[in-house]
């Protein structure tokens, strides 16, 4: 395949996808960006123009593979241009098979055989995917230069990795860490895994949602939260509390086990939250040992995009000709 051609980033979520590709013309970056779920346009420096599609709500495992292939339909028609490589940023627990066995946010996918999905969805392009926390703390670490980072996404779920040496912590036949069901908390809610008081449990979007439902009274949506928290509402505090401390406690034991220089907080509802970052680094201090200081705590410089821009990383591994 000769001329310009672009890659693809791929983040899978719960409740959206995000779509990006990047193509080199001319000596210049070209950036579309498609987010399937959500509200709005999301964009990267200002270069990211785009649509919204929503996930089908009970179409299954098959209608959201049609959603994406549309998606995926539209970006080509945009760019004009064929798509070399793909890397795709999945949530998804996959067997050594590929094929997933469980996905609480996308309970229809389980049983999908993702290396066959991606052959259907993108013929003729190189294509990998990579656990979504894994390529976020990748993004984070190059894009801030640090050699040792921990990454915590909240979102739907809580998703993280762990970069050691520039490189992800799971080394080859080992399993990605799963930080959202680290157990903080043996007397807490049950978890979608089953289990009671994984941080997920606790700090996750819908988690603080609930909690707010109930501390208002009245239905809380995501906006209404981000809005009671800025003007220092009691019912938005009481909500978001129990996260804040749950992540504080994981940040302080993921400090303990590999001694990280930072600890990012990211994901599309930390994100959109004012202060959270403050609030968690401030009760990392207060949780610290003696004698053991606690990992500094940033907020993600990439934002909610980090598994994106990691899986765009992704497939610049693997671009380059291809053959059709």
């Amino acid at each position: 395949m000769a001329g310009p051609a672009a890659v693809l980033g791929v983040d899978v979520g719960g409740t959206k996808v995000a779509l990006r590709a990047e193509v080199a013309v001319a000596g210049s970056l070209r950036a579309e960006e498609v987010a399937v779920g959500g509200s709005g346009v999301a964009e990267a420096g200002g270069r990211a123009g785009g649509r919204t599609l929503t996930w089908p709500g009970d179409g299954g495992a098959d209608a959201d593979v049609a959603a994406l292939a549309a998606a995926v339909a539209a970006l080509r028609a945009e760019s004009g241009l064929p798509i070399a490589a793909v890397g795709v940023a999945m949530p998804a627990t996959p067997d050594p098979a590929g094929r997933v066995t469980v996905w609480p946010g996308r309970p229809s996918w389980a049983g999908l055989r993702l290396d066959e999905t991606l052959r259907r969805l993108f013929p003729g392009s190189r294509t990998a995917w990579a656990d979504d926390g894994d390529l976020a703390a990748l993004a984070e670490a190059r894009h801030v230069g640090a050699e040792d980072v921990v990454y915590l996404g909240v979102g739907t779920g809580v998703g993280g990795g762990v970069v050691l040496g520039g490189r992800p912590l799971p080394a080859a036949g080992l399993a990605t860490p799963e930080i959202g069901h680290m157990v903080i908390d043996l007397d807490g809610p049950r978890c979608d895994c089953g289990r009671t008081g994984c941080l997920q449990a606790i700090a996750s979007g819908p988690a603080t949602l609930r909690r707010a439902r109930a501390a208002r009274g009245a239905e809380v949506g995501f906006a209404e939260l981000r809005d009671g928290l800025r003007q220092n509402v009691a019912w938005a505090r009481e909500a978001v509390r129990p996260g804040v401390t749950a992540l504080a406690a994981a940040v302080v034991s993921l400090g303990e086990l590999v001694d990280p220089a930072v600890v990012v907080l990211g994901g599309g509802f930390a994100a959109g939250l004012p202060g959270l970052v403050g609030l968690v680094e401030r009760d990392v201090a207060r949780l610290a040992r003696p004698g053991r200081p606690a990992p500094a705590v940033r907020a993600a410089a990439l934002g909610g995009l980090s598994s994106l821009h990691g899986a765009v990383a992704l497939a610049r591994t693997l671009s380059g000709p291809v053959t059709s």
